[in-house]
């Protein structure tokens, strides 16, 4: 009888500790300030799940900020600006939806180069 209590509750700290992964991951999508709140939250016990969508969402913010940087040139900078947050929102939703289904894959287009670029985050 002991046994059986002793793996329900392994497999309820399981669960707990995912739905906490998956809501550092989802929250890390959500603006800057959320992306701050789920670095600090997972600095302590450095979750793998939640860690990787961070790095992911690290490397959408600052494509952002690459393209507000490139919106100030004229015309050109406008129209590549006017593109890229385009993409950059297809990106981000299909993070998001990553870190929702609880898979653990890349965003689209620069998700690979997300992985490699910032490894050291959250390690």
């Amino acid at each position: 009888m002991e046994n059986t209590d002793t793996k329900l509750d392994a497999a309820q700290t399981t669960a707990a500790t995912s739905e906490n992964d998956k809501t550092m991951a989802i929250l890390s999508y959500i603006t800057i300030i959320g992306l701050v709140v789920a670095f600090v939250m997972n600095n302590d016990k450095k979750q793998e799940f939640a860690s990787y969508h961070i790095r992911q969402s690290v490397g959408l913010c600052l494509t952002g900020v690459s393209l507000g940087i490139i919106g100030l040139v004229p015309i050109l900078g406008w129209i590549i600006n006017i593109f890229g947050i385009f993409v950059l929102l297809y990106m981000w939703v299909m993070a998001l939806m990553n870190a929702l289904n609880g898979k653990e894959s890349p965003a689209p287009i620069l998700g690979k180069k997300y992985e490699v670029w910032f490894a050291g985050i959250q390690q």
